[in-house]
């Protein structure tokens, strides 16, 4: 507790600033007028001032623009819903041309659930899934239509391909973009991507602190602050700190983060923007709970296998600079340069086996699955075994990506034509150690009874070694080019390509293979045809395809290194309805996900072939934005049928891990003068934590709620997390047959947000 004193005190006293200004201060807070709230708009467009001029250059219509509501002497709220997305297009592009499904989950959403983690934020969409600390991989985890994305995050357009866990402190919106993408984003893409739109500097000023006190010992604290310094320039920082602990026993996050925005040349045909981020995590990777006789052990969701010593410290890095010039009118280049560097340095104890006590001293591991004739055990009389998980990894990438946008006509046909170049290097270095117990095998360190929650700082008897050091470089050469074409007011038809040169090399010290090298030259398409009836319809089919390199992530098991890359196509349906005056978007789609040269083990241990052959058949349909004008909803429904359709490892015909049949979720927000009250629920039908469907994992519901009190200078809002104190598996990880991680118990948060 000591050593969480410091940074604790910090931010009680950053939390409780804004009250003692305002109690200080009663005359200036009564005698202000009513201003927008917090981030607050007429409009459901990003609030820049270049916006405008870009969805012009896209050809795409403008948004629409809500009228001002004065709710008892306070505007209106900010908007649930976004018309103009960047994920679809590569640059601002109304989301009814974009022939794909597209989610964008605002910052009003997230701040109204109380959503600062990135995996909290992402449960806003039922195509996503969350996944545990996995191996050599840790961090965010995510499947997307029941696809690995964990390489498919991007920030402002750029692949972040780091291993840590992301803040929702410096991001305007998250955006998902569902289906294979590689003419868009290069390899990857599988089941979409998922992009991170920081917050950008602006010509309104702003100044805004916050602060979270929370059940379970939880504090928090941030910033935003935005100052013009001149007519066309701007800057901005947003900065955050935290302690948190949760109903997982154990388990708490020390991190903090900083992301700065510099703004030149803003209204001018010259734009320059300097941006950064820097942020430091001292976390505890949640491995769950290991499966027995067919499910996940059955223990409190408070309890934690690892050791208090554990942890995981990640300091990330990211530099950006970007420069748009607009020719004229009709022509407009951007180029942005992004260096990213990742470090972690992880200490990690994962549950590996279940177990008895055999009577000689040692333990016997018991089967995963269900075995006839085997007697079930009680939880008292099973024992885990514990695995190390230690290593540090640095990550970086440099990538340079130019664009070019111009809008021409041939004849009555006008065309939005995007072509574009990207050149970029990515290294990897992962520094294996291993910790082992007397009589373990490499890597373990012994057993625990499964029940206790005595938890230990270290096992005795435990010695440390070195192991592989993996190191890895890719080279990536990219050109692009993608036509919308206006047809006549009704119809569009998208069309792009991309050339992708992906060469990556990599080498280990203990693990096979020692050296690999890999050239991978790909050309991936995209096409669609748009039909509007009128401004508030729009239906489209689409086709797409990405790859996959088996080199993708700079790791590799061996004898896949030399097999081609897994393709995916995709096929999809959809339409999209602006209802209520367009305060309220409707979107259907159902659709198809096919990925051929699947990587499949063969019959003999450690070799691999490209046999293997995976597909979804899917539909969704979600709803975001206003019902009434003081009545907000986004939610969504999301049904997959997934299947193992060719597999030399014994799955085929199995059901994809992660990928639950039905997935629902729903956020529902009404204003009352200046209060606010509202509450959602995520459900999830059953999923299996492996494609060898040994481990299920029930389906659950979970229910959350939020009551705000708003003031043109603060807010005070509480969020109630699982209000019925549900007991749920949330994050699964395919290997040691299928663990799960149990999700946060009941759990209320109280913020403050004072504007200054």
């Amino acid at each position: 507790m000591m050593q969480r004193k410091p940074l604790t005190v910090a931010m009680m006293a950053l939390f409780a600033t804004p009250f003692a200004v305002t109690y200080a201060s009663p005359a200036m807070a009564q005698s202000t007028v009513a201003v927008p709230t917090q981030g607050a708009t007429q409009s459901k467009t990003p609030t820049t001032t270049e916006a405008p001029a870009q969805s012009t250059a896209q050809g795409a219509a403008p948004a629409a623009t809500l009228p001002q509501t004065e709710v008892s002497g306070t505007s209106i709220r900010d908007e649930y819903q976004r018309d103009i997305s960047t994920v679809g297009g590569k640059v601002p592009t109304a989301i009814r041309d974009i022939p794909q499904s597209v989610t964008v989950i605002d910052k009003a959403v997230m701040q109204a659930q109380g959503a600062t983690s990135f995996a909290d934020a992402l449960r806003n969409s039922p195509a996503i899934t969350l996944g545990g600390a996995e191996g050599g991989q840790i961090g965010n985890n995510i499947n997307l239509r029941g696809f690995a994305a964990r390489t498919d995050i991007y920030l402002d357009g750029f692949r972040d391909r780091g291993q840590y866990y992301r803040d929702t402190f410096d991001l305007e919106a998250i955006e998902v973009l569902e289906g294979p993408s590689s003419m868009l984003f290069g390899r990857g893409s599988t089941g979409g991507v998922i992009n991170q739109v920081s917050k950008q500097a602006n010509l309104k000023p702003l100044n805004e602190v916050s602060g979270t006190i929370g059940t379970h010992d939880q504090y928090r604290a941030s910033f935003d602050l935005n100052h013009p310094l001149s007519d066309t320039a701007a800057f901005r920082i947003n900065g955050f700190a935290q302690d948190i602990h949760t109903t997982r026993d154990v388990m708490n996050n020390r991190d903090w983060g900083v992301a700065p925005t510099l703004k030149l040349g803003i209204g001018t045909p010259t734009q320059i923007t300097l941006s950064a981020l820097v942020q430091h995590n001292r976390d505890m990777a949640d491995y769950g709970t290991v499966g027995y006789n067919g499910s996940p052990l059955p223990v409190s969701k408070q309890q934690f296998y690892g050791l208090t010593t554990d942890r995981t410290v990640q300091d990330v890095m990211s530099l950006s600079a970007k420069i748009e010039h607009k020719v004229d009118d009709s022509l407009k280049v951007t180029n942005q340069t992004q260096y990213s560097r990742y470090v972690i340095d992880a200490i990690e104890t994962s549950p590996h086996a279940v177990g008895i006590a055999n009577g000689n001293g040692g333990f016997t591991s018991l089967s995963v699955r269900p075995t006839a004739g085997v007697p079930s055990y009680s939880l008292d009389q099973l024992w885990v075994q514990l695995q190390s998980h230690d290593r540090k990894i640095t990550d970086s990438s440099l990538f340079n990506q130019t664009d070019v946008v111009k809008t021409f006509s041939t004849g009555p046909i006008k065309h939005t034509l995007i072509a574009g170049a990207e050149l970029g290097q990515d290294t990897y270095e992962n520094q294996a150690y291993s910790r082992t117990g007397a009589g373990q095998s490499t890597g373990f360190l012994g057993w625990i009874p499964a029940s206790s929650t005595a938890y230990y700082a270290n096992l005795p008897n435990v010695t440390t070694t070195t192991g592989n050091l993996a190191q890895g470089t890719a080279q990536t050469v990219a050109f692009y080019a993608n036509d919308t074409v206006e047809l006549n007011r009704h119809w569009k038809v998208v069309g792009g390509l991309r050339w992708d040169r992906f060469k990556a090399q990599l080498s280990n010290t203990v693990s096979s293979p020692g050296y690999a090298t890999q050239t991978v030259n790909y050309t991936s398409v995209r096409t669609g045809v748009i039909y509007q009836p009128s401004d508030a319809q729009s239906y489209y089919f689409s086709y797409g395809t990405s790859f996959n390199p088996s080199l993708e992530t700079l790791t590799v098991t061996n004898n896949t290194q030399a097999l081609p890359p897994a393709t995916n196509e995709s096929f999809e349906v959809g339409s999209k309805w602006n209802l209520f005056d367009d305060n309220l978007a409707i979107n259907t789609a159902l659709f198809q996900v096919t990925q051929d040269n699947a990587r499949t083990q063969t019959g003999t241990s450690g070799e691999y072939t490209n046999a293997g052959k995976v597909r979804i058949r899917g539909a969704q349909v979600s709803a975001t934005g206003r019902i009434t004008p003081n009545w907000q909803v986004m939610g969504g429904y999301m049904f997959l049928n997934s299947e193992v359709v060719q597999a030399n490892d014994g799955t085929q015909g199995n059901v994809l891990a992660n990928t639950p049949r039905h997935s629902l979720t729903l956020w529902s927000t009404y204003t009352l003068g200046h209060w606010e009250v509202g509450g959602g629920m995520k459900y999830m039908s059953m999923r299996y934590a492996a494609n060898t469907n040994l481990i299920r994992v029930g389906g659950y519901t979970r229910w959350d709620a939020t009551i705000a009190y708003h003031q043109p200078k603060y807010d005070i809002r509480l969020n109630l997390l699982n209000v019925f104190n549900k007991t749920y598996f949330d994050a699964l990880v395919p290997s040691d047959g299928g663990r799960a991680a149990p999700g946060i118990g009941r759990t209320a948060l109280l913020t403050g947000t004072y504007r200054f």
